[in-house]
């Protein structure tokens, strides 16, 4: 399996500077600060960065969920909701919300909502991030 990379470069200091996401092959590319990571200032960060990999990540895994199960889905869309709170320990990502709706032809809803519960405990990003932060799912069909 390839290995992937992504890089980041901050100048300045921690309140007043600013940096550049990027990842290995420039697919993604954008500017932060602090004021877009723990204010609402324009720019990314690094808690979008990981709820975009964990969106992207579950709904591939759903979707062959699905598929595998007899029911290859139209479309999946999944939206990540990253909580980073500032605990005991410093700031910390402590939940992740997936929000997915499926528009999957023949499927009953408790099938859909049982291989939903499926992608979301075994999606590599899942699999990084359960054992520290908490991970909810609302699944519904479109």
């Amino acid at each position: 399996m390839p290995i992937r990379t992504a890089s980041a470069r901050w100048q300045g200091n921690l309140t007043e500077g600013s940096g550049t996401i990027r990842t290995g092959k420039g697919g993604l590319e954008g500017n932060y600060s602090f004021k877009s990571r723990f204010e609402e200032g324009e720019g990314t960060n690094p808690e979008e960065l990981i709820g975009a990999a964990h969106a992207g990540c579950f709904s591939m895994a759903f979707s062959k969920g699905l598929a595998d199960a007899g029911f290859p889905p139209d479309s999946v869309e999944t939206t990540a909701k990253v909580h980073l709170d500032k605990t005991d320990a410093g700031f910390t990502v402590t939940r992740v919300d997936l929000e997915t709706v499926g528009q999957v032809p023949g499927i009953d809803e408790a099938e859909f909502l049982k291989l939903a519960e499926g992608a979301k405990a075994n999606c590599p990003i899942s699999r990084l991030l359960s054992p520290g932060a908490e991970i909810t799912l609302t699944a519904q069909l479109g």
